[in-house]
């Protein structure tokens, strides 16, 4: 096992040594953590507190009254459209822009002409790390135009948020939409592109504080979405988030009953604190370095078989582990190890 490791090492070494550098496209905003850009971020990624504290106020501190107002916002907010209203995606835009500048996000493309070609096709873009919270998917928002041909770009996310009162509009402001398979299906056969983190909540459980240097993603059985690339002949493009891991405090509850709970609601229930120690608050302002890598080209395929799943998860695993060590020593993750589980 030993051996085996340190020759796909020994590989992805020398296949990081014929990249060529000098068509990548590197673009960084500087950091601006003031308190416009913080407000910003309160507006999206506060909500989860917010939301939470309007609950418990309502059931605990709120008089009759009170807590008729709440409960009838909070079922208004689950029966209006998740677009009402429409001034809300021009906000969406704005926190998004301000967000660019708070974690002075840097995108790195590392084959853009590649991407290009296939601006008549669907893109699977996976990101990874989930981590706390996988908000580093956000540099896709077609108004920062970090992305080639993402002007139709939306990220998927928990079907969770989307059945929650006031998160469901902020989370579609921000060009969210659930990440089931009716919406998988229905983007690629429009052939709208999309971003989605394919560990999902899983990697979440399998954060541990006492390890800081493993970074582990839940990828060894997530392969629905290699079979419904397959299906559709749409290209797959490996991406991964550096310096997310330590954006959030966190405590949550271990063992198996809190695993199938998790599975159950879509998200896990968990204690979590931000800056200013703030209790589910916004995230510590660390810079963001979000690196997109090379489209895989998935045939479309008629008879998707167990193999041919196997084969090209088995490549796209590869190929996200070789992007992790392109770029780890550059961005301070020289220590860190990639773990598949």
């Amino acid at each position: 096992l030993i051996l085996d490791y340190y020759l796909k090492a020994m590989s992805s070494e020398k296949n990081n040594h014929i990249i060529n550098r000098s068509q990548w496209k590197v673009t960084e905003t500087p950091q601006d953590c003031g308190f416009i850009n913080s407000f910003a971020i309160f507006l999206w990624l506060g909500w989860n507190g917010i939301t939470l504290c309007l609950i418990l106020y309502g059931i605990f501190l709120a008089n009759s009254m009170e807590r008729a107002v709440l409960l009838g916002l909070m079922i208004l907010s689950l029966l209006m459209s998740p677009d009402f209203p429409a001034v809300g995606h021009k906000v969406g835009d704005w926190i998004t822009l301000k967000a660019e500048q708070y974690f002075g996000l840097k995108t790195i493309i590392e084959d853009e002409e590649g991407l290009l070609k296939y601006s008549g096709k669907a893109i699977i873009y996976a990101f990874s790390p989930h981590d706390m919270l996988p908000f580093g998917i956000f540099s896709f928002n077609p108004i920062l135009n970090r992305i080639p041909g993402g002007s139709t770009m939306h990220c998927l996310m928990t079907s969770a948020i989307f059945n929650l009162p006031f998160l469901k509009q902020v989370y579609t402001w921000m060009k969210g939409k659930p990440v089931d398979k009716k919406t998988f299906m229905a983007r690629l056969h429009k052939k709208k592109s999309f971003i989605f983190c394919p560990g999902g909540v899983q990697e979440v459980i399998l954060l541990d504080p006492r390890k800081p240097d493993d970074l582990v993603l839940y990828l060894q059985n997530r392969k629905g979405f290699i079979k419904l690339a397959l299906q559709t002949g749409s290209p797959i493009v490996p991406v991964f988030g550096f310096h997310l891991d330590g954006t959030f405090g966190y405590w949550f509850p271990r063992g198996a009953w809190i695993e199938r709970l998790s599975r159950a609601i879509g998200f896990l229930p968990l204690f979590y604190w931000g800056r200013f120690r703030i209790p589910f608050g916004i995230p510590y302002p660390k810079k963001l370095t979000i690196v997109v890598g090379s489209p895989i080209d998935i045939p479309k395929t008629d008879e998707v078989t167990s193999e041919k799943i196997d084969e090209y998860h088995k490549l796209f695993v590869d190929e996200l582990m070789k992007l992790f060590d392109r770029h780890k020593h550059s961005e301070g993750y020289g220590t860190k190890r990639l773990k598949i589980a």
